[in-house]
């Protein structure tokens, strides 16, 4: 998924919406498309508003971006890697979790020196 790509923030938000109360906890697990929807399009705004390749942004099954300024990385495992589970990764692209916190109860994997993404987060507001 090319980072280029610019992403519609009402596609954005419609996506996000789409699950936000699985996110708040008042509804089932979403439908695989949906889910997918909303970890792709956030994950490519984060890339579009922090271009790059230093860090690489992995949410498995759905989708995988490099962003931030910074030395390009070609092969190999980069050496600044983010990685978390979906719920995950929406609560903080909605700014439902805070970055530390998220870090600290080992919700997200961050290695790298440039792998801090705090300063991106959150990427939209439901």
């Amino acid at each position: 998924m090319p980072a280029s790509r610019s992403v519609d923030p009402a596609e954005l938000r419609a996506a996000v919406q789409a699950v936000s109360a699985w996110l708040d906890g008042a509804a089932p697990d979403p439908a695989r498309p949906e889910l997918a929807a909303a970890v792709r399009l956030s994950l490519r705004t984060m890339a579009n508003d922090a271009p790059g390749r230093s860090v690489e942004v992995r949410v498995p099954p759905f989708a995988a971006v490099q962003c931030v300024e910074g030395p390009r990385h070609t092969r190999g495992t980069p050496p600044n890697v983010v990685e978390t589970d979906p719920r995950t990764w929406l609560e903080l692209a909605t700014g439902r979790l805070a970055w530390a916190e998220a870090v600290e109860a080992g919700r997200v994997s961050a290695s790298g020196t440039r792998a801090d993404l705090s300063r991106l987060l959150p990427v939209v507001r439901v």
